[in-house]
C-alpha cells in the first residue's frame, strides 16, 4: 500500500494504523531533528497532493483485516506536514464514517493560524501539534521554517485552536541539546504552553536519525530540567518497543519501504518487525532495495539506519552545527516578519 502503513506500536497511541496523505517530503518546516531528513524544497502550498478516493480505497482494505478492538487509533501522519493536504477535513470525516476507531492527527500545527485548517481538524479525537520553541529565535533555529510559517502564527494558531477544540490536545516538545533545553528556553516554552492549555505535554527526544548529524538529545539533567519547568502535565515519551504489523504487504521489499518511508529503522529492528519472513529474506530485500536506489543507509549515533532513498540527510561536511551558534546569530536566518 502506498498511503496506509502499519499498524505500528506508537509511543503515544498504542497500535496505530497510519494514513499518509502527502508525498515525501512535503513540508513547510526543515527541522534539524527530522527523522525524514531535510526538506528540499520547503513548500507552504495547500493542495490535494493525493486523491482522497485512492487513500480511502487503501484504508478500507486495511481496516477489513482487523477485528473490532485490534486497533487503538487511526492516525493521519504525513511524510511531511499533513495539513498541507487541502482536503484533510474531508479525509477526517470520511475516516470517521469508515470506522469507530479513534482518529488522531499528528501535525506541526504551523497552519492552525488559518481558520479553515482549524475547522478541518475539529472532528479528530486527538490532535498532536508541536511546540518546541518559546521564542522566534529558537523557533527559527530548531524548525528552519518557510518564511510564511512564523513563530507568531504558530502560537496564535495553537491558542485559537484550543479555544474551539473539544478533543484531546497533546502538545509535543522535541528537545535538542544546546538549542531548546536550557533553562531560559524551557521557561519560554512553558510560558506559551500556559497560554495554550493543552491536555498533556509530551517531551520527546531525537532518537531516530536526525536531518543534521550534530543533533543530540539532552542529557539526564536537561530532561529533569524540562519536566520540572514544563509542569505537571509534561512527561517524557520514549519510542515504543514492539513489532510492526505488516500483514498487508506481499513481499519483504514492500514491507520495508512501507516502514522506512515514515520511520527509519535499524536493520535488527526491521528483521524483528518482519519476523514472518526469514532474516535472510529481509537482508536480501534490503540489499536489493539499496542496489535499486530505493533505500539508503544513514549513520547516526554510532548506528546504521535504513531510510527511504528520497530522504536527504546532511553529512558532517554539509551541515552547520547550529547548536554551537548563539541564538542571537540565528536571528537573521529565519523568514521575514517573525515576531
Amino acid at each position: 500500500m502506498a498511503y496506509i502503513f502499519g499498524p505500528v506500536l506508537s509511543r503515544r497511541l498504542g497500535r496505530s494504523l497510519g494514513v499518509d496523505p502527502v508525498p515525501l517530503k512535503t513540508c513547510n518546516w526543515n527541522c534539524v531533528y527530522c527523522q525524514l531528513g531535510r526538506t528540499r524544497p520547503l513548500t507552504n502550498e495547500r493542495r490535494a497532493y493525493v486523491p482522497l478516493p485512492v487513500i480511502l480505497t487503501e484504508l478500507e482494505v486495511a481496516l477489513a483485516a482487523y477485528a473490532p478492538g485490534e486497533l487503538d487509533w487511526v492516525t493521519i501522519v504525513g511524510s511531511g506536514e499533513p495539513t498541507l493536504h487541502s482536503e484533510i477535513g474531508a479525509l477526517i470525516h470520511a475516516i470517521k464514517r469508515l470506522t469507530t476507531t479513534p482518529l488522531a492527527v499528528i501535525t506541526s500545527g504551523s497552519l492552525l493560524y488559518l481558520p479553515e485548517v482549524r475547522a478541518d481538524l475539529l472532528a479528530a479525537d486527538a490532535v498532536l501539534p508541536t511546540l518546541s520553541a518559546g521564542s522566534p529565535e529558537v523557533y527559527r533555529a530548531v524548525h528552519r521554517p518557510h518564511p510564511a510559517a512564523t513563530f507568531a502564527r504558530q502560537v496564535d494558531g495553537l491558542i485559537a485552536f484550543r479555544a474551539a477544540y473539544q478533543g484531546r490536545l497533546w502538545v509535543e516538545v522535541m528537545l535538542v541539546r544546546g538549542l531548546n533545553d536550557t533553562e531560559a528556553a524551557l521557561r519560554d516554552i512553558a510560558a506559551v504552553l500556559h497560554r495554550i492549555r493543552p491536555d498533556a505535554v509530551h517531551v520527546t527526544l531525537p532518537e531516530r536519525p536526525p536531518a543534521e548529524p550534530w543533533v543530540e538529545p539532552p542529557d539526564e539533567a536537561g530532561l529533569m530540567r524540562a519536566v520540572m519547568i514544563l509542569g505537571t502535565v509534561a512527561r517524557v515519551v520514549h519510542p515504543a518497543q514492539g513489532d510492526i504489523d505488516l500483514r498487508g504487504c506481499a513481499t519483504p521489499a514492500e514491507a520495508i519501504l512501507a516502514v522506512i518511508t515514515r520511520h527509519p529503522m535499524r536493520e535488527k529492528e526491521l528483521v524483528r518487525a518482519l519476523a514472518h519472513w526469514s532474516p535472510d529474506q529481509v537482508r536480501a530485500a534490503l540489499s536489493e532495495l539499496a542496489l535499486q536506489g530505493a533505500a539508503q543507509v544513514v549513520e547516526r549515533y554510532g548506528a546504521r539506519f535504513w531510510c527511504a532513498a528520497g530522504a536527504y540527510y546532511a553529512s558532517d561536511a554539509t551541515s552547520v552545527p547550529t547548536r554551537r551558534v548563539s541564538v542571537h546569530s540565528q536571528r537573521f536566518r529565519g523568514g521575514p516578519g517573525d515576531a
